[in-house]
């Protein structure tokens, strides 16, 4: 079987759409973040591999799963993050439950509700964030919040790469309940722009995504860990830059990825939001101290 390592793509932390490990997290964060994020870009890269077959990309799969169980020796990045894991006490779930998301991708093609897009959003997006904030030693009470924040970052992520989805891969993940709903045909995500019914379609799940970013407001506040608190501000105004981009313009024919000022232009906004958030926290839990 070809080492996992030669199936990368190239991909690296610094080529996502948000931060990963940036210079907000304290130091002592950074390698475990790092090292899942080094397993799961290879498994994404794996289940995204142009000339594989769908058993070749599963066996890959279950075999860099079995490597982070130490079932087998298995390959570096499994090795890494088993020791990293081991090292901080911290469980193998939430690298698990991506595994089951790349398998989702070898393997389902189509999402026929919301609810369904949803769903796989629970494997493939909110352990993520969870394993951050585990990391972090943060309590479990953060992860509706995060789970609606990783939610949207994922749907914004669809919806930019819908025709490139569809055309190298044959995945859709917009609903295809939505689709119809709004009178458009799976078939037109590979035209060079979209029709009406598909901006109609591809703008109502924007506004969708965007109630998932209401959901998540008051996050970053919640978070103790004041540097990852920072960095969760930034990846929430990202996260609203993009879909402000999406919803006034059409991701088949233009630009709908944030552009370097753009992206720093929301880790300003973000660092300023959630700065003002924490101190607006720290001085109503002060005034409710000297209350009492």
């Amino acid at each position: 079987m070809t080492a996992a390592a030669q199936l990368r793509s190239g991909k690296g932390h610094r080529d996502e759409n948000f931060p990963v490990a940036s210079l907000l997290i304290k130091a002592k964060h950074r390698d475990p973040i790092l090292a899942f994020y080094e397993f799961v870009r290879t498994a994404d890269d794996i289940a995204d591999h142009p000339t594989l077959k769908p058993d070749e990309k599963l066996a890959h799969l279950d075999a860099l799963e079995a490597g982070l169980l130490g079932r087998i020796e298995g390959e570096p990045v499994a090795q890494r993050l088993r020791a990293s894991l081991r090292d901080r006490h911290l469980s193998t779930r939430h690298a698990q439950d991506l595994l089951t998301a790349f398998r989702m991708d070898v393997t389902k093609l189509r999402y026929q509700t919301w609810d369904e897009l949803i769903e796989y959003c629970r494997y493939s997006a909110m352990p993520v964030g969870r394993f951050v904030l585990d990391v972090h030693g943060e309590p479990e009470s953060t992860w509706p919040a995060n789970d609606a924040l990783c939610a949207a970052l994922q749907i914004n992520n669809h919806l930019q790469d819908c025709r490139a989805d569809y055309t190298a891969l044959d995945r859709v993940y917009l609903p295809l309940d939505d689709l119809k709903d709004a009178g458009a045909r799976v078939e037109e995500l590979g035209a060079l722009r979209s029709s009406l019914a598909l901006l109609r379609c591809l703008r109502s799940l924007a506004d969708r995504t965007a109630s998932l970013l209401r959901e998540s407001s008051g996050f970053a506040a919640m978070i103790a860990d004041f540097r990852l608190s920072l960095e969760v501000a930034v990846i929430t105004a990202m996260a609203r830059r993009i879909l402000g981009l999406i919803k006034t313009r059409d991701p088949l024919s233009e630009n709908v990825h944030l552009t370097r000022i753009g992206a720093m232009g929301s880790v300003l906004a973000g660092v300023a939001a959630g700065s003002l958030a924490r101190f607006a926290r720290g001085g109503f839990a002060s005034r409710r101290a000297k209350d009492a």
